[in-house]
C-alpha cells in the first residue's frame, strides 16, 4: 500500500509541476502569438499546432540525448530522475496549452481589446482583461495538457527509466505490471489513473462552467 501512494505521490508531482510549468510559459507566450501580428506567425502557429502531436518517444529521446552522459548537459547527472520526467512532460503539454490558448485569443473582439488601451488600462490590466475574456479556453488547455501528460508513458519510461520507489508512475507501473503478469495489479493502478484524471478534470470543469 505504501508503494501505491508513493507511485500515486510521484505521478501528482511529476505531472503537477510538468503543466505549472508549461502553463506559466504557454499561456502567455500564446497570448502573446495571438495579439502580435508580426512576419511568420503563421508558419509559427502551424509549428505549434504540429507539436501537439509530437510523438513523446521522440521527445523522450531528445531529452535523453541531451541530459546523456556524452550530451551537452550530461555533467548534470539529471538522466533517470524525476527532473528529466518534469523536462520530457513539460516539452509534451507545452504546445498543446500554447497552441489553444492561441485558438481562444484569437476569438476575441479585437475592439474590446483597442476600447481598452483606449482607456488608458496598463499591460498588466490588459493582461488580466485578456485572460478573463479567454478564461474557458485556457482550461481546456490546461485539461488538453494534463491528460496528455498524465498518461503518457514512453518519455517518462526513457528518461525516467522506471525506478522503483524512485521514479515510477502510474502509467510505467501499469507497463511494469502486466510485462510481469501481475493483471489485477495493473488493472488497480489503471483504475487509479482514471480516478484522478476524472477529479481533476471535474475541477477544472466546475470551475471553467462557473458564472
Amino acid at each position: 500500500m505504501n508503494e501505491l501512494f508513493d507511485i500515486i505521490r510521484t505521478s501528482l508531482e511529476v505531472s503537477g509541476l510538468s503543466l505549472i510549468i508549461a502553463g506559466f510559459i504557454g499561456i502567455p507566450l500564446g497570448i502573446i502569438i495571438g495579439l502580435s501580428p508580426f512576419r511568420g506567425r503563421k508558419c509559427l502557429i502551424a509549428l505549434v499546432n504540429t507539436g501537439m502531436g509530437l510523438p513523446p518517444v521522440l521527445v523522450g529521446l531528445v531529452v535523453v540525448i541531451i541530459l546523456g552522459r556524452s550530451g551537452p548537459l550530461g555533467f548534470m547527472g539529471l538522466l533517470y530522475s524525476r527532473t528529466a520526467m518534469i523536462i520530457a512532460q513539460t516539452i509534451i503539454a507545452l504546445p498543446i496549452i500554447t497552441a489553444f490558448t492561441i485558438a481562444g485569443i484569437q476569438k476575441i473582439d479585437p475592439e474590446l481589446i483597442r476600447q481598452t488601451i483606449s482607456l488608458g488600462a496598463t499591460r498588466l490590466q490588459l493582461f488580466r482583461i485578456i485572460i478573463q475574456e479567454a478564461r474557458l479556453t485556457i482550461l481546456v488547455a490546461l485539461m488538453a495538457g494534463f491528460g496528455s501528460i498524465i498518461s503518457e508513458v514512453g518519455a517518462v519510461m526513457m528518461v525516467g527509466g522506471n525506478i522503483r520507489g524512485d521514479t515510477t508512475v502510474l502509467t510505467t507501473g501499469i507497463l511494469q505490471s502486466t510485462r510481469m503478469g501481475l493483471f489485477n495489479e495493473a488493472l488497480m493502478l489503471g483504475g487509479v489513473l482514471l480516478v484522478i484524471s476524472f477529479v481533476i478534470n471535474l475541477a477544472l470543469t466546475l470551475i471553467q462552467q462557473k458564472r
